[in-house]
């Protein structure tokens, strides 16, 4: 089954939110059936015996949050001893065509990761087992979650993941660069302008370092999604049925990143595409890294560690970040369903979120654990993805997001490098993003 954001090596995203070709999906519009956990079914929970034995699969995607996560399932097999949890990590680029294959073949982890692009797809192809059951038994209770996110995992009004993280975006800054290149820090109240003029300044001081000032690349969680809605516009209609790349808002969203890396800011997008913008920063090459509160587990025990501090997203027409958050689902036809949703009410709760938090992994979903997050790295100013949720907008998605994610992966390239007009680019894009949209069903 197939799949920017935005590792979350995330993966999400690393782009935490790409996808698959949109042939991808098509086949699994084609080879998925709607028999088992289909849209609307009331799910089932009998609550796991303590002496319960399976043995799991937990797939995921993000190698940098394996520690925190083999922490939490020695709170799990403290309740649950004979269920055995083997942890499956697929780097984010294969993770989807992964995924899609065993949902063609019946053949998914017992649970998952999930995130908002694909999400739609799979339950409507029924794939993923409602959290209806555990709600009703009070196993799990989704007021502890924000209701975006929650609704973000609700198909057909039933919902069928349980939010563990959430991420918004903010801007790393390599203090040890900045003083390299003899920069002073700017404002945390900056702008476009200030953002654009930092990067070429820090990129002409380090120029003989072989460094950059700033990156775009073709994460739109993390680059031109915010951009557009910092200028004011959308990237699907409200309804769902219509781009809105062809607009003056969405172009002027996708221009900054053009004159960034024509200035000479930012590496090129052949470079960015050999490597990706959270590599340059981590190998010291990059001041300032556009990118998720996931990225904090990458630094983890890291000599960059010392020298990071985290800004808010530079504000344009108006102030904006991406919010999205991954969710754990359990697969409709796992053989060990009572075991998997034990595992899964176990991830949902307030101890293993907290733990997650305190470790430094992710943003817990579960309200009232986030703050342990901050405290992982006290002089780097993570509040920021905190107080950034007051002006986040949700991740753009629909039922087969893929089809358009390709979309923008195959034409978005000749914007940022200069080779095409960008009004140009995104008339084209818009084009066919309506086409993609009036085939989803």
């Amino acid at each position: 089954m197939p799949a920017p954001t935005s590792a979350k090596g995330r993966g999400r995203r690393r782009a935490l939110l790409g996808a698959v070709a949109a042939i991808g999906a098509a086949v699994l519009l084609a080879g998925c059936s709607t028999s088992s956990g289909a849209t609307g079914t009331a799910g089932d929970y009998d609550k796991a015996a303590k002496d319960t034995k399976a043995t799991l699969t937990y797939a995921v995607w993000d190698e940098n949050q394996v520690k925190a996560i083999k922490a939490n399932l020695e709170g799990f097999n403290e309740e649950y001893p004979n269920i055995k949890v083997n942890v499956d990590v697929t780097p984010f680029a294969n993770y989807w065509t992964k995924l899609q294959t065993q949902g063609s073949s019946d053949t998914l982890p017992d649970v998952f990761w999930m995130n908002g692009p694909n999400f739609q797809l799979y339950a409507a192809n029924g794939k993923l087992a409602p959290i209806s059951g555990e709600v009703k038994a009070g196993a799990i209770d989704p007021d502890n979650y924000s209701s975006a996110l929650n609704d973000l995992y609700t198909y057909d009004g039933t919902q069928y993941g349980v939010p563990k993280d959430f991420d918004t975006i903010g801007v790393w800054m390599n203090k040890a660069l900045f003083e390299k290149a003899g920069v002073a820090m700017p404002s945390k109240d900056w702008t476009w302008d200030d953002f654009q003029k930092t990067g070429a300044e820090l990129a002409e001081k380090l120029e003989a370092q072989g460094a950059y000032g700033a990156a775009g690349g073709m994460d739109g969680q993390t680059t031109y999604y915010d951009t557009i809605f910092q200028a004011g516009g959308k990237v699907v209609s409200a309804d769902g049925k219509k781009s809105e790349y062809d607009t003056k808002a969405s172009e002027a969203g996708l221009q900054f990143w053009t004159d960034l890396i024509k200035s000479g800011a930012s590496p090129s997008i052949k470079q960015l595409t050999d490597t990706t913008a959270d590599q340059w920063f981590t190998s010291g090459k990059l001041a300032m890294y556009q990118g998720g509160s996931w990225f904090r587990s990458a630094l983890t025990g890291t000599d960059l560690e010392k020298d990071v501090v985290v800004y808010p997203l530079p504000k344009g027409k108006e102030q904006a970040t991406v919010i999205h958050g991954v969710s754990n689902v359990v697969s409709a036809n796992t053989k060990h369903k009572a075991a998997a949703q034990a595992l899964q009410v176990y991830l949902a709760s307030k101890q293993a979120q907290q733990q997650q938090g305190d470790m430094g992994a992710v943003i817990p979903a579960y309200e009232g654990t986030q703050d342990a997050f901050t405290k992982t790295m006290p002089d780097a100013d993570l509040q920021v993805f905190l107080d950034a949720v007051d002006y986040a907008k949700p991740l753009p998605v629909s039922k087969n997001t893929a089809a358009w994610n390709t979309l923008e992966t195959n034409l978005l390239p000749s914007a940022f490098d200069g080779s095409k007009p960008v009004d140009e680019v995104a008339k084209e894009l818009a084009q066919k993003m309506d086409t993609a949209l009036g085939k989803e069903k």
